[in-house]
C-alpha cells in the first residue's frame, strides 16, 4: 500500500495539471468536451490524493521507519492515537493533508454546480486546479512524505510532548478545513471576474463555502486557544503569536464578508468589498501558511525554515499580482446599484463593521511583520508583543461588540427617530443597568465595565428580537413556548443563528473581560508546608504540600507534587501538577521537558497550577486565578452551533427559489403582527 500510495502521489500531480488545462481551454473555447474532461480530472485527481494519504497512514501505523517522516514524526512507544495524528503533525505530512482536503472540496463544489452555474464551473475548476497543483507539486518536490532515509532506525523521533494532547490531535485539522475552504468562494471569485458574471448569483455559492470556513475556523481557533491553555503552561489561551495571527486574519476578513454579502443581495452595494474580502481571506490564508513554513518567525506552532517558505512566497505573490489585475480591470462591472442613502441606516451599520473588522485586521497583521520589517529596514528584529496588539485592538473590539447590537437593530435606508427609540430603548436601558450595577458593586477596571456595560446592551438587543419573534408565534399560531422558539429558528435560520453567533462573541467578550482581574502568585513550598492566597472574588485558598514524587510511564518520566486544596476553610481536594520528560524506546530522552497543567475549574474562576521546576526538595509552583476562561470555551461552543444554524442545508433550499428579500416576509409579517 505504501508503494500505491507513492504512486499514487505523482499521479495526482499530472491529472491535476490535466484538470488545469483542459478546464480552462474549455471556458476559453466553450468546448463542453474539454469541460467534463477537466471535471473528470479533478475527480480523478482526488481519488490519487485519497490513496497517497491512505499509503501514508499505512506507513505511519506500522512504524515504516524507513520512511523520512515517519522516523521524524513517530516512536515505536508513541500512543496509537498521536501515530495517527502524525499525518498533519510535521511539514510534509500537512502538505499532504491539504492536498486531500482541497481536492474533495474541490470535487464536491464542482459536481454541486456543474448544472447550475455552467459559466462559472470550468474557470473554477481550472482555478482549483490550479491551486491543487501547487500543493502537489510542493508536497513532491520539496516536502515529500515518501522520502526514503539511508539506512533503516531502530526507532524514531517521536512527535514534540506538547502536540501529544488531544487538542492537537483536532485542532490542525479544524483550522485546515477552514484555511482551505477559502479556496472554493476564491476560486468562484476569479471565474465571476473572468466571465463578467458579477451579479448575486455567484454569491449563493460563495455564500455556503464562506460558512464552511468561517465555523472550521471559529472551531480550530477556540480548540488552539484550550489547547495552549492546558497545554503551555502559561496561564493564558492567546499571546498573539505570529502562527495565532495568522489564523485568526482569515477568520476577521471572512467574517466581514459574511455581514457585507447581505448588503449586496438586499441592496446592490459593496459588491467591490465583496469580491476584495473573498480574495484577501484567501491570500491571507495563503500568507499564513507561508509565515508558517518559512522559517521567518519563531513559534511553537511553526515549522523549521525549509525551500516550501520560498515556494508560498512565490504563489503568494502570483495569485495576488492575478487577483488585483482582474479586479482592477473588472471596476466597472462592480459598481454599486444602488447609493448609500444615509449614514443611520442598516447598510451604513454594516459597513461601519466592515471597516472595525479590516482595521483589527490591518494592525494585527502589521504588528505581526513588524518585525520582519525592521530587521529588514534596520538589520535588528524589533519584537511586538501583547501591550501593542491589545492597546490596539482593545478598542477597536469594544467598538465592534456595540455594533454587533446596532446592525439588526436598526432600519434600512434611512433610520426615523422613532424607529430608533422603539428598537434601542430596551437595549440601551439594559446596557446602562448592567454597567451602573457592576459600577455599584465596586467594579472600577474601564474597560472591563466598558466591555460588560456593551454585552448588556448587546444581550437586550438579542434578547428583544427573540422575544419578539417568539410573541408573535405565539400569538399567531398558538405555539407552546418551546415549539415557538424551535420554529422561530427554523424558519429563519440565517437571521435567528447569526443572532446566536452574536450571543456567542457576548459571551467571548465578557469572558476576556476577565483577565483584568487575574493575579499569579509564585509560591515555593517544601513537602507539609502550606500558603494562604485571595483570589480576585476574596475567597481565601490555602495549599499544603504532599510532597514531590517521581514515576516512569509509556515514554516518559514523570515528577510531580500533589496539593491539597482548601478554599474559605472547606476541603476541595488534591490537586497535581507535573513536569515530563519524555524518551524513546532506548530511554533516551527527548524533546525540553513538558508541563501538565492542574487546573480546577469552575463558572467563575479557574485555580491554575504549574509545577515551574524542583530545587533540592523545594517544588517551584505558579499559582493563578483566572476568572471567567470556562465561558471563553462555552463561548466559542455557541458561535459554532449558531454557524452550523446558518449553515444548515435547508435554510439554503427554501432560499433558494425566491431569494433572501422572499425569506424575511414571513418573519416581517409575524413581527408586524405582534407590534
Amino acid at each position: 500500500m505504501i508503494l500505491v500510495g507513492e504512486l499514487s502521489l505523482w499521479v495526482a500531480l499530472l491529472m491535476a495539471a490535466w484538470a488545469a488545462v483542459t478546464s480552462c481551454t474549455g471556458g476559453v473555447l466553450g468546448r463542453q468536451d474539454l469541460i467534463v474532461s477537466g471535471r473528470r480530472g479533478m475527480y480523478a485527481t482526488t481519488a490519487m490524493v485519497v490513496l497517497a494519504s491512505i499509503g501514508l497512514w499505512t506507513a505511519l501505523l506500522t512504524h515504516d521507519f524507513s520512511l523520512e517522516y515517519v522516523a521524524g514524526h513517530t516512536s515505536a512507544n508513541m500512543p496509537k492515537v498521536y501515530v495517527f495524528t502524525a499525518f498533519w503533525g510535521g511539514q510534509a505530512g500537512s502538505m499532504l493533508f491539504w492536498s486531500l482536503i482541497l481536492s474533495i472540496y474541490s470535487s464536491i463544489a464542482i459536481w454541486s454546480v456543474r448544472d447550475k452555474a455552467a459559466d462559472l464551473a470550468p474557470w473554477a475548476c481550472g482555478v482549483l486546479a490550479l491551486i491543487l497543483l501547487f500543493f502537489l507539486a510542493t508536497t513532491c518536490f520539496k516536502a515529500n512524505p515518501y522520502d526514503r532515509l539511508a539506512f533503516i532506525p531502530a526507532d524514531g523521533k517521536g512527535m514534540n510532548p506538547q502536540l501529544q494532547n488531544p487538542g492537537m490531535a483536532i485542532h490542525p485539522p479544524n483550522l485546515y478545513l477552514g484555511y482551505v475552504a477559502t479556496a472554493v468562494p476564491f476560486a468562484f471569485a476569479i471565474a465571476a471576474l473572468i466571465t463578467r458574471r458579477l451579479d448575486a448569483s455567484w454569491l449563493l455559492i460563495v455564500r455556503r463555502w464562506s460558512l464552511v470556513s468561517w465555523f472550521f475556523l471559529t472551531v480550530g481557533i477556540t480548540l488552539g486557544m484550550w489547547w495552549a491553555y492546558v497545554e503551555l503552561g502559561w496561564s493564558g489561551y492567546w499571546a498573539w503569536d505570529p502562527v495565532e495571527n495568522a489564523s485568526f486574519l482569515p477568520w476577521l476578513t471572512g467574517t466581514a464578508f459574511l455581514h457585507s454579502i447581505m448588503i449586496q443581495e438586499k441592496r446592490g452595494m459593496l459588491r467591490k468589498w465583496n469580491v476584495v474580502l473573498v480574495v484577501v481571506t484567501f491570500l491571507l490564508s495563503i500568507f499564513g501558511t507561508f509565515l508558517t513554513r518559512s522559517g521567518m518567525i519563531e513559534s511553537v506552532h511553526s515549522f523549521a525554515q525549509s525551500p516550501v517558505g520560498t515556494w508560498f512566497a512565490t504563489f503568494f505573490l502570483a495569485s495576488t499580482g492575478a487577483t488585483i489585475y482582474f479586479v482592477y480591470t473588472r471596476l466597472k462591472d462592480l459598481e454599486a446599484t444602488a447609493e448609500l442613502e444615509s449614514m443611520v441606516s442598516r447598510e451604513a451599520a454594516f459597513l461601519y463593521n466592515n471597516l472595525v473588522l479590516v482595521g483589527i485586521a490591518f494592525s494585527v497583521l502589521w504588528g505581526t511583520l513588524f518585525p520582519l520589517i525592521s530587521e529588514a529596514v534596520r538589520g535588528s528584529k524589533i519584537t511586538v508583543g501583547p501591550p501593542f496588539f491589545n492597546a490596539v485592538n482593545i478598542p477597536l473590539g469594544l467598538l465592534l461588540l456595540g455594533l454587533t447590537g446596532v446592525g439588526p437593530l436598526i432600519a434600512w435606508r434611512k433610520a426615523s427617530t422613532a424607529n430608533l427609540r422603539r428598537q434601542f430603548f430596551f437595549p440601551v436601558v439594559a446596557g446602562i443597568g448592567t454597567g451602573l450595577l457592576l459600577a455599584g458593586l465596586g467594579m472600577r477596571n474601564v474597560h472591563a465595565l466598558i466591555a460588560y456595560t456593551l454585552a448588556g446592551f448587546v444581550s437586550g438587543t438579542i434578547g428583544q428580537e427573540f422575544y419578539k419573534g417568539i410573541g408573535a408565534r405565539r400569538s399567531i399560531h398558538g405555539e407552546s413556548l418551546p415549539v415557538a422558539v424551535v420554529r422561530l429558528v427554523a424558519r429563519n435560520r440565517r437571521r435567528y443563528g447569526g443572532y446566536i453567533v452574536h450571543a456567542g462573541i457576548v459571551v467571548l467578550f465578557c469572558a476576556f473581560a476577565g483577565l483584568a482581574f487575574k493575579k499569579d502568585h509564585d509560591v515555593p513550598l517544601r513537602t507539609a508546608e502550606s500558603t494562604e492566597l485571595v483570589d480576585p472574588l476574596g475567597h481565601r485558598w490555602r495549599f499544603v504540600s504532599q510532597g514531590i514524587s517521581t514515576s516512569e510511564t509509556l515514554n516518559r518520566f514523570v515528577t510531580a507534587i500533589g496539593l491539597e486544596v482548601f478554599r474559605d476553610g472547606v476541603r476541595q481536594g488534591i490537586l497535581t501538577t507535573e513536569k515530563r520528560q519524555y524518551f524513546d524506546s532506548n530511554k533516551q530522552a527527548q524533546f525540553e521537558p513538558a508541563t501538565e497543567v492542574g487546573i480546577r475549574t469552575s463558572a467563575m474562576l479557574d485555580l491554575y497550577v504549574v509545577l515551574a521546576g524542583v530545587r533540592d526538595d523545594t517544588a517551584e509552583l505558579r499559582i493563578s486565578f483566572n476568572p471567567l476562561v470556562v465561558w471563553v470555551w462555552i463561548g466559542g461552543m455557541i458561535m459554532a452551533i449558531g454557524g452550523l444554524i446558518v449553515m444548515w442545508p435547508q435554510a439554503e433550499r427554501r432560499r433558494a427559489p425566491s431569494g433572501y428579500v422572499a425569506t424575511l416576509a414571513p418573519a416581517r409579517a409575524e413581527l408586524a403582527a405582534m407590534k
